[in-house]
């Protein structure tokens, strides 16, 4: 049954090939991405939202306030008890380093159960309270959406990239109802080059799936800006921006930290048990770290100022101005440890949200500050709005993602110049630092990262040694005699031959000119075995070797051909200059075909 329907889906494929272009099927095929991605945004918001109302207001209990130390220990239990008992065959993976890795190294096959298992574990996660965010679970579920979609359909790696991209920006824009921002995240962090042809497919997988998500889930995230901005604040918005930039440092260190921190814990329940402790702590004593926090500043935003401190256990001060903004600030610091801890203990999320919620507090901060000195008179929620923008584009290395997200889900283009200078400031002095962003640091590190800037390494990371490797090569053992192979070796087309001991295993090289100096004008010298005339290889290549490395230790050695071997150092084949450079050649001569 399942032959025949492949068999089908096999001579469907062939059929529309020679009806319909591949630059007109492909918005056909972005088009049934954005729905289904926009479907699944709509359904984990709605699954996240709905856990979150039964524990704060349904359920009740008078000594559920003390329940809050547990709730998110508890969702990050059942998130990992699922990924433990019901994910076996495939690997599951959470944030988006994996995603670019996919992208990079696997040929964009993101696997098909992450199409669901991504939306259960971040509404467990974040509806008990996990405080993080819910955008890299569905950027994931789309892309695994696309990527089936595209593998299923037959495409080639470019175009399931394509799909796969669509369904991310399609994960976006379903999530905040922002379709442009989610073309532009797609463009900034995941398409390695961006051409003209691939806007199309973007635009309408994202328009798509914001419709489809709004029809089903139509809460709005913020209310909209209407207010503009006054050229003397500028001076106050760059004060913003390099608090920001400082900040997103900051959290750039402590991510790595905490993850090493969680790295050591070899035991996964044990992770659960410290992580989600510390989280209920947290939540217990700030409040807004609960879930993804954007109901603080929604209140924010509507003038409320005591919004950070009323409903914990400090809100008999919320008459002191200071007391707010320094309770403000140590939430700061809270959410971004307590996001970290939920990610590290083995919760589901991104830091998308946490982004904004830190963002939006220090604009919060800033604005507050200056109102409450007299210093000048500014708009809160602006200063809210940019924060945001800042903070999204200096942590993500992503400037016009934030600067359009937030322009889309506040209504606030009117905005646009300070939301530019602030997240282009706080992007830059986090850049200085940090030439990676958080999700392509780990990838760069081991030389997995495509990336525009180097296009070299681009191409390379999707090409794969294990097809480069060339086998037609006379294989003779150690312990031969050079006259018994004589023949063969003098009929052979190679004037270097791979020798190999027990069981294949790759001992060394013999090459032709050393079997000539030995014998030729010496025909009565002993026979020699093979053992005496082979030479150590320069080096040797595991099956599973970048091919950037392969080049540079080519290059180091000065050779041009490189015995290749299995991992478990047996023989496989050699692998040359000429066959990466003409497989490199013909990558880059279909990426210029590309959906032309």
């Amino acid at each position: 049954m399942y032959v025949k329907f492949v068999s089908y889906i096999d001579k469907l494929n062939r059929y529309r090939q020679t009806k319909i272009s591949n630059r007109n099927f492909l918005v056909f095929a972005a088009i049934i991405v954005g729905i289904l991605a926009g479907l699944a945004a709509a359904l984990l918001k709605t699954i996240t939202h709905h856990i979150e109302e039964f524990l704060q207001s349904d359920f009740q209990w008078q000594y559920k306030y003390y329940l809050y130390l547990l709730f998110p220990t508890i969702g990050i239990l059942l998130s990992v008890i699922y990924t433990r008992r019901f994910i076996r065959k495939g690997k599951f993976e959470t944030g988006l380093t994996p995603l670019l890795y996919t992208i990079s190294k696997k040929s964009s096959k993101v696997e098909t159960h992450n199409i669901y298992s991504q939306i259960i574990t971040a509404a467990l996660t974040v509806g008990f309270g996990g405080s993080t965010g819910l955008e890299a679970p569905i950027v994931t579920s789309g892309s695994s959406i696309g990527s089936s979609v595209g593998r299923f359909l037959g495409l080639s790696y470019r175009e399931v990239t394509l799909l796969l991209a669509c369904g991310a920006a399609a994960g976006i824009a379903g999530a905040f109802n922002s379709p442009i921002a989610g073309i532009v995240f797609a463009i900034e962090i995941l398409l390695p080059e961006f051409t003209i042809p691939v806007f199309i497919p973007l635009l309408l997988a994202s328009a798509t799936a914001a419709v489809v998500a709004r029809f089903f889930y139509n809460e709005q995230l913020f209310f909209l800006v209407t207010e503009g901005w006054l050229t003397s604040s500028l001076f106050y918005y760059v004060i913003l921006a390099c608090l920001i930039g400082l900040f997103s440092i900051y959290f750039t260190k402590a991510n790595y930290a905490i993850k090493g921190f969680f790295y050591k814990i070899n035991h996964p329940y044990k992770k659960v048990i410290i992580g989600g402790l510390m989280l209920g702590a947290l939540v217990f004593l700030f409040p807004t770290l609960y879930g993804e926090g954007f109901i603080t500043i929604r209140n924010l935003l509507k003038g409320d100022m005591t919004a950070v401190i009323s409903n914990s256990i400090f809100s008999s001060y919320r008459e002191f101005p200071a007391l707010i903004i320094l309770f403000t600030v140590v939430t700061i610091f809270a959410k971004s440890v307590a996001t970290l801890v939920t990610l590290g203990a083995g919760g589901n999320g991104g830091i998308f949200a946490p982004s904004l919620i830190v963002g939006g507090l220090m604009g919060f901060i800033v604005a507050f500050t200056i109102n409450t000195l007299g210093i000048a008179e500014v708009n809160t929620a602006n200063f809210i709005v940019a924060g945001m923008a800042a903070s999204l584009g200096s942590i993500m290395h992503a400037p016009l993602t934030g600067i359009f997200l937030i322009a889309e889900i506040t209504g606030g283009y009117i905005l646009m110049v300070p939301l530019m200078i602030t997240t282009a400031i706080a992007y830059l002095i986090n850049r200085s630092v940090n030439k990676y962003s958080i999700y392509t640091k780990p990838l760069a590190e081991k030389g997995e990262l495509s990336h525009h800037e180097d296009k070299d390494t681009t191409v390379l990371n999707m090409m794969k040694l294990k097809f480069l490797v060339e086998k037609d090569y006379l294989l003779i053992a150690e312990d031969d005699f050079i006259q018994d192979k004589m023949s063969e070796i003098l009929h052979s087309k190679r004037n270097i031959f791979p020798v190999v001991g027990l069981n294949n295993e790759f001992r060394g090289i013999l090459y032709v000119e050393d079997i000539l100096r030995q014998t030729i004008g010496n025909e009565n010298h002993p026979l020699q075995k093979v053992e005496d005339l082979m030479r150590e290889a320069p080096q040797i290549i595991r099956e599973d070797a970048d091919l950037k490395k392969v080049l540079q230790l080519m290059e180091t050695e000065n050779v041009w051909i490189l015995p290749v071997v299995k991992n478990d150092g047996s023989y496989l084949g050699f692998v040359s200059k000429t066959a990466i450079f003409n497989k490199y050649r013909a990558m880059l001569s279909r990426q210029a075909d590309y959906l032309a």
